[in-house]
């Protein structure tokens, strides 16, 4: 390994290091805005058991998460951010479908379908 290379390879780690112990702050961050997840649900129009079911989750993580005892994290943040923009991505996936009395022209799916806002 050439010397400028190993150097900045080096200096790297150790900016790495600080900014895990907290004595550098990064020079970039990303942030993901939060999902309501309850009020996601109750877009869908779904029992708490029902949407767990949907995205995948024990009916126990997604009372925390609406709760606010835990937040989504990884995968699941993104699918719920995800199903909020384009819920019949959602849907079409794993075959549900919204009632149409459950549909309304006030918030709109991107889709051209539109669910009911609770």
């Amino acid at each position: 390994m050439k010397d400028e290379l190993f150097q900045e390879l080096s200096e790297s780690v150790k900016q790495g290091a600080a900014i895990v112990k907290g004595t550098l702050l990064p020079s970039r961050t990303f942030e993901f805005p939060e999902t309501e997840v309850r009020s996601l649900r109750e877009r869908f129009g779904l029992s708490q058991d029902k949407f767990a079911h949907l995205v995948g989750i024990s009916v126990g993580t997604l009372r925390n998460w609406e709760q606010g005892r835990r937040k989504p994290r990884g995968p699941a943040r993104v699918l719920l951010r995800i199903a909020s923009l384009h819920p019949d991505a959602l849907l079409d996936f794993t075959n549900e479908k919204i009632p149409k009395a459950q549909r309304l022209t006030t918030h709109s799916t991107g889709s051209g379908k539109k669910l009911r806002a609770v």
